[in-house]
């Protein structure tokens, strides 16, 4: 499998792309292709054509979760022209297009559930699908770990409800399977890391996890950080890509026990 870092806040010295508060990765695995989110804006197009990531190919979009610094993009689905949007499908949590508040502020998706259907295949599922033979869409992950409940962030809901505390149950990732082990990709971690590692273990029947890149969503040093840095140093976790929504601080923190890799756009990974 190859990644490709399309979207990350982190840009690299000597390498000019564009970098935005947000996330989206180019993932192939064999002849699948793949995005996993879309930025906050139109930037990880202009990244990927300057990447020469051929994004007619891809078959499919996969959303992590409805904040628009994830779905900020699909709002350039249509107009971009750089999408083969026929054989385009994008999957996604059932609750990922309801709509999402903070401080009087929406901060859902750009590009509503109706809209999305008028011109790609929308596919929701709150249970795991198989985008290849190797790679896993998660679906709605079980909260199992007290210390990675975190509460709510603002407010959700849709024309048939009214607004409530938003828990992110939208939230998901992607897992990579290998005769050696699993490999997770997340976008924010709503869900907590470590719930979902534990989630992919069951899906996938695999209780090595051998790397892990995206957003933790960490910020303080902690004693939940603490927890997690136990859960990575006992789960053997050797490849750790922190990114996005985790602080200069908890990286740092993290360096001291166990090495970690610096992500930014650009970055390309190959896994198998």
């Amino acid at each position: 499998m190859k990644l490709k870092v399309l979207v990350d806040n982190n840009t690299y010295i000597d390498q000019y792309y564009f970098g935005e508060p947000a996330i989206s990765y180019y993932i192939e695995d064999g002849d699948i292709k793949i995005l996993f989110d879309t930025g906050y804006s139109d930037l990880y197009i202009q990244n990927a054509k300057k990447l020469n990531v051929p994004l007619k190919d891809i078959s499919t979009i996969v959303i992590s979760h409805g904040h628009n610094d994830h779905t900020g993009g699909l709002a350039y689905l249509k107009k971009s022209g750089a999408f083969d949007l026929d054989k385009l499908k994008i999957l996604a949590h059932p609750d990922t297009f309801n709509t999402k508040m903070i401080d009087h502020l929406e901060i859902g998706s750009p590009v509503t559930k109706d809209e999305l259907q008028h011109f790609v295949d929308l596919k929701l599922s709150r249970t795991p699908v198989n985008l290849s033979p190797n790679l896993i869409y998660l679906g709605e992950i079980p909260r199992v770990h007290a210390f990675e409940d975190s509460g709510p962030i603002g407010k959700c809901g849709c024309s048939c409800h009214p607004l409530e505390d938003d828990y992110l149950m939208d939230d998901t990732a992607l897992a990579y399977q290998t005769p050696k082990g699993l490999y997770i990709i997340t976008g924010c971690s709503h869900s907590g890391i470590c719930n979902i590692i534990e989630h992919a273990k069951k899906v996938c029947e695999c209780n090595t996890i051998l790397g892990v890149i995206g957003g933790f969503h960490l910020f303080e040093c902690s004693p939940r950080l603490d927890h997690t840095i136990d859960y990575f140093k006992k789960n053997q976790i050797k490849e750790l890509y922190p990114c996005h929504c985790v602080s200069f601080n908890v990286k740092a923190a993290m360096h001291q026990v166990l090495p970690i890799h610096e992500v930014g756009v650009g970055l390309e990974l190959n896994w198998s």
